[in-house]
């Protein structure tokens, strides 16, 4: 079972909701829906632009996870939108092959330096990150153009 690593195209948007909604309310708890999250319903604009892409993950032709970068400028991006389904993770290597997609796309690409944020709630994410060579950093750190979202309290750095 292979995991197939590929852009965001237009008409991809249920199967993105389809993986974040769940894991966001139903694992998490978060009391979210799509239209809170404007950049879902228009990826190209949000992450398709400059040194941003936007990825999903399948997994026997169903999208099981999702990653994007967002361009902030300054040769920096926003690691965003990370989520993978449960039936994807650990063995299936689904999250490490999203990132590896995204790390290689920004060095292709320039960029210098990866900021993200999460919730405190995500631990097996900031094991993930810190395993990859992302730095925790204070929120007072971010540049001012990264993208923060309410329930983000937990931030990292990853030089290029």
């Amino acid at each position: 079972m292979a995991v197939l690593i590929r852009p965001f195209h237009p008409g991809d948007e249920d199967a993105v909701v389809g993986v974040i909604l769940p894991i966001q309310r139903e694992e998490f708890g978060f009391s979210i829906t799509a239209a809170d999250q404007p950049d879902l319903a228009d990826i190209p604009t949000w992450y398709q632009t400059g040194a941003g892409q936007f990825w999903l993950a399948e997994l026997n032709g169903e999208a099981v996870g999702t990653i994007a970068l967002k361009d902030i400028g300054n040769g920096a991006v926003a690691l965003r939108k990370m989520f993978v389904k449960p039936v994807a993770r650990g063995a299936i290597g689904a999250a490490q092959a999203l990132l590896d997609t995204a790390l290689d796309h920004a060095r292709a690409h320039g960029v210098s330096t990866i900021w993200l944020g999460t919730t405190e709630k995500f631990k097996a994410a900031h094991r993930f990150y810190e395993k990859n060579s992302f730095a925790l950093v204070d929120a007072d750190d971010l540049p001012e153009t990264f993208p923060r979202m309410a329930v983000d309290t937990r931030f990292y750095r990853l030089g290029l």
